[in-house]
């Protein structure tokens, strides 16, 4: 029984840090492709914003799965 907790625990904070995460590699997408349509060499930034959409998208989902606004769900038996 103890590792339904820590199983909750683990995907609410993996998905706490994902989100901020993606959300740091999309404004680094962002400005490498400023940089780029300005004639400077910004570097890939298509692969950064590719895996900022995957991290956001993952941060959101594990949030939402492990019911992170609603605390620890409780059992039927409670």
């Amino acid at each position: 029984m103890a590792s339904r907790p820590f199983r909750w625990y683990l995907r609410a904070q993996l998905g706490i840090l994902l989100l901020p995460a993606g959300l740091c590699l999309f404004g680094e997408a962002l400005s490498r492709r400023i940089l780029q349509s300005l004639g400077k060499d910004g570097g890939p930034w298509f692969w950064y914003g590719t895996l900022s959409l995957v991290c956001i998208n993952a941060g959101v989902g594990l949030m939402i799965e492990s019911g992170l606004l609603r605390g620890y769900p409780r059992s039927k038996a409670d």
